[in-house]
């Protein structure tokens, strides 16, 4: 299948990444299947990595078309000069809008040192809904935030909702097991809820302004439908 292109020209080429599907080839999986060999086999070029998104989010994911391009953007993202938006579906009620500010380091990688890590959020909509989760309620409650990383760590938004006791449903490392395992086998909805929505920068070369926005996919809608959150999706600006 495809990957949906979101935006291509003879610099960057854009597409909205399945989730499931991990970016590049590598030792520690056992996939046959990557974005990247897809993406070069479909257009019959080779890309360039600019930055990446977890095997279980899906979203923006922007590449170069040649080592120079991919290193022109890759400055902006060092800088903090574009704009990252992504949408989440937390367990619980969060406030209104915060910022997390907390070190996080690569757990994979021995002796990796914490670095500063910062995510600001902002609550769109909260439900409370007729599903017993465990044994202590009846009900449970769930918030769809947005959400702009002010840096980029690995997992940063993952651990940071964790951190503030609002983990993103279908996280299998940083969530809740119990939400999680409702989610995957009771409404069979086997997927992360992390969606990389929005992408905004100054084009490097020609110096226009792109907003590149990826759509969400029927396991993210569906989930918004069940949780009553449909409504509560930002309108395109």
């Amino acid at each position: 299948m495809p990957l949906p292109i979101l935006y291509e020209d003879d610099y960057f080429i854009a597409i909205n990444k399945p989730e499931g599907m991990l970016v590049h080839r590598t030792g520690m999986s056992e996939d046959t299947v990557f974005v990247m060999q897809t993406l070069r086999d479909q257009i019959g070029a080779p890309v360039y990595t600019i930055h990446r998104l977890d095997r279980a989010t899906s979203g923006v994911l922007v590449f170069g078309k040649s080592a120079e391009a991919a290193e022109m953007l890759a400055a902006g993202f060092r800088e903090k000069t574009i704009e990252k938006k992504y949408l989440a579906i937390v367990r619980g009620w969060t406030d209104e809008k915060g910022s997390v500010d907390y070190a996080v380091r690569d757990q994979d990688k021995p002796n990796a040192e914490f670095l500063e890590a910062v995510s600001h959020y902002r609550t769109l909509g909260r439900s409370e809904v007729p599903h017993a989760i465990g044994y202590k309620y009846q009900t449970a409650r769930f918030s769809l935030v947005e959400v702009e990383p002010e840096t980029g760590r690995r997992h940063q938004i993952r651990k940071h909702f964790a951190h503030i006791l609002h983990p993103v449903i279908g996280d299998k490392r940083h969530g809740d097991n119990k939400h999680n395992m409702y989610f995957w086998y009771t409404l069979l909805l086997p997927r992360m809820l992390l969606h990389a929505s929005e992408l905004a920068f100054e084009h490097p070369a020609s110096g226009e302004p792109l907003l590149l926005r990826a759509p969400l996919d029927d396991l993210f809608l569906q989930a918004l439908q069940l949780l009553e959150l449909e409504n509560y999706l930002p309108a395109p600006s």
